[in-house]
Order: structure tokens, then sequence, then C-alpha cells
């Protein structure tokens, strides 16, 4: 009995350390290889002898309109003879690439795996009759490479669905059955899966909760792409290609392509200077493992399966620097400043930090400001040779000598530090009230569909000074956010705290010197969530809005709806409305974005309350109403809730010695982890 005990006690740990989420391995991985990889191939970007510029070339049956029938005909000369599962995954490992995404099935609908739900698949419909996907995947597990797979949620082949440009189709509750049906397969005959690339596709809110549940309960670990949409996915994908200019506080990479135009083969494709390619590419994997993002990099082989040389010899010039550099990329953190110096980029391990010097200041010296610790020795990467290094209060300068040469158009400087060592922050703050508008956002990105996504909010950050031993923080939130359940820290002590209970502090309002003039709708129009411009015109007069009212407004599926409010203040002051929230909700006043969310993928449902700041004179509010579901939007405002905040008094929390303390805040328990959090009127008080 005791062994029985033990053995279930062990299981229990195995299960548990199994489903943890984020991966580690995935966080640390960095630099990973994507392929494209399909019947599209064959084509090579050409239709008719011509080539088709049009879009990506993995698309060239939706550009070139292929009709179906001709295009499945292609299967019958799909012969990649040359594809070798091995020589592909060794070419990863030589370009220091820690996993591969091959893709399992692209819009198109053709297999590159035996899949026994459907015959347009690589081994029965082509004169291969060789499980391509099975192959590689075997061969990951023999080099010891992470094996993943992109899976796209359209499919231009199944019975009933059309092919269209956009990409972002919704998905039939048969072809949703057809993708469970297939990713389960996928799940359990394919070895240990990494990350499942979703892409593309509308998907119902509960349809994106089936597939991630269904490849969490298969595969615990297996790290699940954001462009599953509605916000279920463990790390979120940024636009093709795209790099962003801010740091992300949530797991999350960019996938790239050697050339911008396409990621399948295209046989007519210019592929220029390869040194210029290589440093490119090097460049942009260092600007997103920097801020803290993984970079997946794609090849797409011809259509007899070879590599194509450029790819390969980029590559291969690659792993060569990053295999030179290996410390400052893998098993990094992001930078831990607020922001990269103009000279380039950082990562940090312990109490080292790495500089990749992109742009050498004229007289060869980097500075680094704001560190509070004892910058102790710099050399070159490279080859060990010590620098010149100067610290003078939080300053510390490097000389780099006149003989060394950027390497692939950088320079990689190792800085070690006596003991720990830590960023100044940019914003040192003196005032004892922490709101939104003084805070550092910590990003995320959301994603209802891949053209509805946007930079989101998902925490707040502050830096302020004191000499106290310790604070006594008071929370005021509106009774909007009554019942939220937040995770507060102060100098590194978290709790979480139940917005609840608080006593009501009333703003100072006039509320007879608030007056609410017309209210115009604009659309419904074709929209995507993403942030757009607002509409122009007179659009029309609504004379049926009542506070605390909600109207339907007829509106289909992926459209959006605009209220326009003027109103007039005979003061500059701060007014509390209550707003019905919708698929996607955006407020905007006059000209700046109080809020922008989506409420799908669990997202609870309850009025959206802000503290609107009224200018003097005329005020223009905009209310954008994006529906995703159904044929209609309810909307309602009340301005005429109890104008008070909310004040929650906390035990007083012990800082840090020193002057320089931090704060932050998230959801504690936030439904996605992408997914913007709102409280963008929350303060905290600290005395």
């Amino acid at each position: 009995m005791h062994k029985l005990i033990i053995a279930a006690l062990l299981l229990v740990a195995q299960v548990a350390a199994a489903q943890q989420k984020p991966n580690p391995d995935w966080l640390n991985q960095k630099y990973s290889m994507f392929i494209h990889f399909g019947l599209y191939s064959e084509f090579g970007g050409v239709w008719k002898g011509q080539p088709v510029k049009e879009g990506y070339s993995e698309q060239i049956q939706s550009f070139a309109r292929i009709p179906k029938e001709v295009y499945a005909a292609m299967a019958q000369n799909f012969n990649p003879v040359k594809w070798n599962a091995d020589e592909i995954v060794s070419l990863a490992k030589a370009a220091g690439m820690k996993s591969i995404v091959f893709t399992s099935k692209h819009h198109d609908g053709f297999c590159m795996y035996h899949s026994k739900y459907t015959d347009y698949n690589i081994v029965d419909a082509t004169p291969f009759k060789r499980d391509a996907m099975k192959e590689l995947s075997e061969a990951c597990q023999r080099q010891g490479v992470k094996f993943a797979v992109y899976f796209s949620l359209i499919d231009w082949h199944f019975p009933g669905n059309t092919i269209t440009p956009h990409n972002a189709d919704a998905v039939t509750p048969e072809h949703h059955r057809f993708n469970m049906k297939q990713v389960e397969e996928i799940m359990t005959q394919y070895g240990p899966v990494s990350e499942i690339w979703f892409d593309m596709g509308s998907l119902t809110g509960e349809q994106s909760k089936e597939l991630y549940d269904l490849v969490t309960r298969l595969q615990p670990q297996c790290m699940i792409s954001g462009r599953l949409g509605n916000d279920r996915g463990d790390f979120s994908v940024m636009g093709d290609n795209q790099i962003p200019d801010y740091k992300i506080g949530t797991p999350w990479q960019t996938a790239a392509s050697f050339f911008k135009e396409t990621w399948s083969y295209r046989s007519w494709q210019e592929r220029g200077s390869l040194d210029a390619k290589v440093d490119e590419k090097l460049l942009g994997m260092i600007n997103v493992i920097s801020r803290g993002g993984n970079y997946l990099l794609n090849i797409g082989p011809r259509g007899d399966g070879s590599v194509v040389e450029f790819e390969r010899d980029a590559l291969l010039k690659m792993g060569g620097w990053v295999n030179r550099y290996a410390e400052a990329i893998y098993s990094t953190t992001a930078n831990p400043f607020d922001h990269a110096p103009a000279w380039g980029d950082i990562t940090r391990k312990g109490n080292t930090l790495y500089l990749f010097v992109e742009h050498m200041p004229a007289n060869r010296t980097i500075e680094l400001n704001g560190v509070l610790g004892n910058a102790s020795r710099a050399i070159l990467l490279a080859d060990s040779r010590a620098l010149p290094l100067k610290q003078k209060g939080q300053t510390v300068k490097i000389d780099i000598p006149s003989d060394v040469q950027p390497d692939c158009g950088m320079t990689v400087v190792k800085l070690s530090f006596d003991g720990d060592f830590r960023a100044v922050p940019d914003d040192i703050l003196k005032t004892t009230v922490l709101t939104a508008a003084n805070a550092i956002p910590v990003y995320a990105y959301s994603s209802m569909d891949y053209y509805s996504s946007f930079r989101s909010t998902v925490g707040y950050t502050w830096h302020f000074t004191g000499k106290a031993p310790s604070s006594t923080p008071t929370l005021l939130y509106t009774a909007g956010n009554e019942g939220d359940a937040i995770r507060l820290e102060i100098d590194g002590k978290a709790q979480d705290i139940v917005l609840a209970g608080g006593t009501a502090r009333p703003l100072t309002v006039k509320p007879e010197s608030v007056k609410w003039g017309e209210a115009r709708l604009f659309g419904p129009q074709e929209e995507r969530f993403n942030g757009g411009d607002l509409p122009e015109g007179e659009g029309s007069l609504r004379t049926d809005i009542e506070w605390g009212e909600p109207i339907t407004i007829p509106t289909a599926d992926k459209q959006a709806v605009y209220l326009k409010h003027t109103l007039t203040s005979d003061c500059e002051q701060d007014i509390l409305v209550a707003f019905g929230i919708a698929d996607g909700f955006r407020v905007v006043l006059n000209g700046e974005t109080l809020s922008m969310r989506t409420f799908v993928g669990g997202m609870e449902r309850k009025p959206e309350v802000l503290k609107l700041h009224l200018q003097r004179g005329e005020n223009t509010l905009w209310v954008e109403l994006y529906n995703r579901y159904g044929d209609a939007v309810e909307y309602m405002i009340d301005p005429s809730i109890p104008q008070e905040m909310h004040a929650l008094p906390l035990q007083a929390v012990e800082l840090y010695p020193g002057e320089i303390h931090d704060c932050s805040f998230r959801l504690a328990h936030p439904a996605n982890k992408n997914s913007d959090m709102g409280l963008r009127d929350i303060q905290i008080e600290l005395k």
C-alpha cells in the first residue's frame, strides 16, 4: 500500500509538471525554423507560364484563381523525391535553431501527412507515397530538435468552402468537426509536439476553446499560438515579419520569411546579396530576442523537396554567427532597461549584460546610462578580448578599438558585474498617487481573429521614490471593477486582492454643468477591430437613447457601428459613465482612446465604467461596437450613475532599502493571457 501511495503521488507530480505553461523550453529556444512546404511548392509561384505577383505564393490557388479540380490535379505531379528530413533537421541544427514548425496543412487543404480523414494528402494523392511530416517528426526526435506543426483553420478543399483572398472566413460546424479530428490525429500520431501554429479563419468562441482544450488535454506542454483567435492561446504572434518597438509582457513570437513577398518557394524571386540578407535576418532575430520574444525564420523548399541554395547558405552563415554568440542568445531575458539604446540591443543573463552594437558611435564609445551596480569587466564576446571600461555613477562607458570590425553587422560585448545590478527606470515618480496616466504599460497582443488584432494592456508598472521603511497603499476603483481580482506587487511582495468593500469617495462633479447634445449613429459597416480610423460624414440622428436603457442595433457578423456624442462642460472635470459592451468595444474622447477591449474567449460581460476627463467647452465622444457573432449589438450609455470612486485600504508593505521602489499589478486570474484587462481608472495611493 505504501508503494502504491508513493506511485500515485509521483504520478500526480508528473501530471502537474507536464501541465506547466508557458513551457520553459519553448521560452528559451529563441530561434526556430518555419517550413512552408506543400502542393503549392510545385507551382513555384507560376501559373500558365507567368509569374503570379499578387499575394503570397503559398496562396497561388486563390490569387491565380485556379479552379479547385485543376489545382487538386497537380497532386499527380507532386513528387518531392529530394525531400530529406534528416538533412533538413541537420540544417536547422547547424543554423542554431531549436525547433522546427512544419506546415501540416495550409489554406489549400492539402495535407503533408497521412490523414485518415481525407485522401487529399501526400501519401494517397501523390506518386511520392510517403508521409513527409512523419519523417520530419522522427528526424527531429533522432537529432534532439523540437518538432512543431502549422495548421490552417481554413481549408479551401473542404466540401462547400469557397476560396476567398482575405483568409478570415468563418468555420462551419461541419468544417470545425473535421478540424478537430485532424488536430487530434496530429496530436496523437506524430510524437511530442512543442507548439501548434494555428492560422487564419474566424472561429466562434466555442470553436477556439474546443481546439485549445483538445490540444492541452492530449499534449499538456504544447504551446498554442494566439492565431487560434478569441484570445485563446499560450503565446501571441505578431503580424507577418512584424517586429514590435515595445516590450511584451506575455510569451510571444515573430514569424519571419526570407522574402517578405512570399513564404513558400517562388522560382522567380529576386534574392539579392547573401551577406545583406544574413545581416538583415540576424538583426531581426536580435531585435526580437532583446524584446523578450522568439524568432521563427521560414524556408520554402522547392516542389522536388530540395532546399533553395540561397536559403541554405544563409542559414549556415547565420549558424556560424549564432554559434559564436550563443551565450548572448539562448536562455537570456529581455533588455532590463525601459528602452533600447541608440547604438543597438541588449539581452541579460544573471549578472551579465550582452550588448549588440548595431550602430557604432562616431567616437567608438558605447554608453550605458542608468546602471546601479559595479561594472567589473567588458570583453568582445567573439574572442574574449578585454575592452577599456569606465564607470562614473550610473553611467558605464566602453571603448571599442578601431581595429574591431562588425561581425555580420554587429559587435557583441559582454559586460559583467560584481554581484547583482539594477537598471534604473526611465521614469521615477515623486508622486504618491499611481495612475494609468503615469504608469509604464505591460503590453500583450490581443487577437479576435487575424484581422482584428491589436496591442493590448495586461498590466501596469511604476517606479517611485521614498525613504520610509514601509508604505500603506489604498486602492481606488470604479463600480465597474467591483469584484475584479488583481495581483498587486510592491517591492517584490505580491498579494491578490478582490476589489470589493471599498468606501465611497465622491468625485467633485457638477452634473448640471454637463450638457449632452445629439447622438449620431454611423454604420453598420464592414470593419476590422484594430483601432482604425473613425468614420466621417454626418451619420444618422438617434433620438431613442435613454440613460441606462439598451437599444438594439442590427449589425451583421464582422461589422461595426459607431455612436458619436457631442457634450459640453462648463468647466474641466471628471465624470463617470457606464457603457454596454460588445464583442469589440472602443471609446475615444476628444481624439484619445480611453478603452479598447474585446469580450470574447470567456471574458466576463458587464458594463464598462470609464472616467471621462472633460475639457471646458465642447467634447466629442465616440463609442465603437464591433459585432463578431450574432446579428445585432446592444448599445447602452449611462452618465447618471453615482459619481464616486471606491477606496480600499490595504496593510502596510515593507519596502526595499534605498529610495527607488517598484509597484505593479495585473489581473490575478485573467480569462485569457492576452486580453486587455481594462482597469484604466484604478489608482494606488501610497502613504
